[in-house]
């Protein structure tokens, strides 16, 4: 059970050495610019090429959906970013229930985003946890852990992908374990809960007053999406500009002051140096190619 293309390593991994016997995923998304093509999720699509059967209800809550739920006669089920909420009826269909796969280290960041939020808390670490489902919000008992560092500089997209590499390995030691009597569960502890709230529109907006560790946090916690920006003009007039990955950088100024040696920016207490920017409609390039193609730096703080 999962959707976007970080459940998507999971499913083939599982695929590889067990029988699905179903597949659920969210329904097909109108796409195109009169939104007349569905497109089918990326778990959706790799289901398909594997001939597994997939289901996409709406809901899971009413008798037809956990009569054909059941029906499926599973061991477990596998859960993956999903993005439908699982009822009681559903979490205990399968023999040995529903174990979900949660990208953090619970409970530090039960929620919708924890990858960003974990790069935009300034973390050290975070990881994948295998944990069996409850009907609370990633309150299950945990049963596998892999720990990932959180290098200075890497952005949401770089850990998406390596936890998106680890998680499948652990489910498939998982299933392996539990195939064999020998998976065990720990209750999550009830100190250190943080939730991942899912990302405003609001938060996306660079506050140079801000000191440059949290600037460059919030950068990099929301690239490739939805993107950190700012609005300066760069000869055209008043432009946005999405900035995908930045550094610390020496220097001080008033916030939000491009300072010499490149697109370097003042922050409240130091500087960033933004090292991969994009215009509105245009491709990411790197700050010197995109230092090329304007016409003067903004006079004015950014």
């Amino acid at each position: 059970m999962g959707t976007p293309a970080f459940s998507v390593a999971t499913l083939a991994a599982i695929a590889d050495a067990h029988d699905i016997v179903a597949c659920y995923t969210r329904a097909p998304k109108p796409a195109g610019r009169r939104g007349l093509t569905l497109t089918k999720s990326p778990v959706h699509e790799l289901a398909d090429t594997r001939g597994i059967p997939v289901f996409t209800p709406r809901s899971l809550r009413d008798s037809e959906q956990t009569e054909l739920f059941c029906s499926h006669n599973a061991d477990v089920a596998v859960v993956v970013a999903y993005g439908l909420i699982l009822p009681r009826p559903i979490l205990d269909a399968p023999r040995h229930g529903c174990l979900n796969l949660h990208a953090s280290l619970l409970p530090r960041w039960r929620g919708a985003a924890p990858i960003q939020r974990a790069i935009m808390a300034g973390d050290a670490q975070t990881g994948v946890m295998v944990m069996r489902m409850e009907e609370g919000l990633d309150t299950g008992p945990v049963a596998l852990t892999a720990r990932l560092p959180i290098e200075p500089d890497a952005t949401a997209g770089d850990l998406h992908d390596a936890l998106m590499g680890a998680g499948a390995g652990l489910a498939v030691e998982a299933l392996a374990a539990l195939g064999q009597g020998r998976l065990s569960f720990t209750p999550q502890p009830e100190e250190g809960v943080l939730y991942a709230h899912k990302i405003e529109k609001a938060e996306c907006r660079i506050d140079w007053a801000q000191d440059a560790a949290a600037v460059h946090n919030r950068i990099r916690g929301l690239s490739p999406f939805p993107g950190a920006w700012f609005e300066a003009d760069f000869g055209k007039g008043l432009e946005r500009v999405k900035v995908l990955r930045s550094t610390r950088a020496a220097g001080s100024g008033a916030p939000g002051a491009v300072l010499p040696g490149g697109l370097v920016v003042a922050c409240g207490n130091g500087a960033v140096r933004l090292t991969q920017v994009q215009r509105a409609g245009g491709k990411p390039v790197s700050a010197d190619e995109f230092l090329r193609g304007v016409q003067a730096l903004p006079a004015s703080v950014l």
